[in-house]
């Protein structure tokens, strides 16, 4: 790779890593734990993930069960779960917490499917900012007399590609997201 497209290659991998992330918790109908990542737990006064607080297993595919390390901890768990907009209620039986994924509607399925739009959408702005950030940096090399006309032009055209890389990888990943969901 050229030495100018590193560190915006490295920024726009990590804008790919974030929407596989985000992707991870769209709830697509199969137990996924990633949904539970970014519910926060009153534990003594500090904000806590629960996966680090307890295990959390996946049964039969539709079913998440959060068994804490510390049994105090559930009804905490299940308060911020009944918080959070991730959408299910939580079973406690006194030792484990399951979470039960029912099949999602039609409807349901659509609204998901916008929202993975959505998400790829801003994945993309925010690829295409990259871009605009290493034009304007290109520009002032250029003006600074420090690049020659014909080096910004490769430039210009060496972050095009890069961008046109990550977008195309972007529609990919949104593809087989929406793909997952219509196929539950």
């Amino acid at each position: 790779m050229k030495e100018h497209l590193k560190l915006y290659d490295e920024k726009m991998t990590k804008t790919l890593k974030s929407l596989d992330k985000e992707f991870g918790t769209i709830r697509a109908g199969r137990a996924n734990p990633a949904v539970l990542d970014k519910i926060q737990v009153d534990y003594y006064g500090v904000p806590t993930a629960i996966n680090a607080m307890a295990a959390i297993n996946v049964v039969e595919g539709r079913t998440l069960v959060i068994q804490p390390w510390d049994k105090s901890t559930l009804k905490p768990i299940e308060k911020a779960i009944l918080a959070s907009d991730i959408g299910i209620n939580p079973a406690n039986d006194g030792s484990v917490i399951r979470l039960a994924f029912p099949q999602p509607t039609e409807e349901r399925r659509r609204e998901l499917s916008k929202q993975v739009s959505k998400t790829a959408e801003e994945s993309k702005v925010a690829v295409r900012s990259i871009r605009r950030d290493a034009m304007d940096k290109y520009k002032a090399m250029k003006k600074a007399s420090e690049i020659t006309e014909d080096d910004l032009k490769q430039y210009e055209k060496d972050i095009q590609d890069l961008t046109d890389k990550y977008v195309k990888e972007i529609d990919k990943m949104a593809a087989a997201k929406e793909k997952e969901i219509m196929e539950i």
